[in-house]
């Protein structure tokens, strides 16, 4: 994964409505974060999966940061 698409995604997570990072479950999480990344970076298949998968591990972490923005 470029650091273009990392930056990318956290960039989404931080423009994110809290509540919809919190309401989601962790499937739909997923996809809603790599379809609102791929809308404005344009991933190729494997990056598409290698983004999926950081942010299965990164889920905690994101879940973290909108519970701390909603207080």
């Amino acid at each position: 994964m470029t650091p273009t698409i990392m930056r990318q995604l956290w960039s989404v997570v931080e423009t994110a409505h809290t509540k919809t990072l919190l309401q989601l479950d962790d499937a739909n999480l997923v996809q809603w974060l790599v379809k609102q990344t791929n809308t404005q970076a344009f991933l190729e298949p494997n990056e598409a999966d290698f983004l999926c998968d950081y942010i299965q591990s990164r889920l905690s972490l994101i879940r973290d940061l909108a519970y701390e923005r909603q207080c």
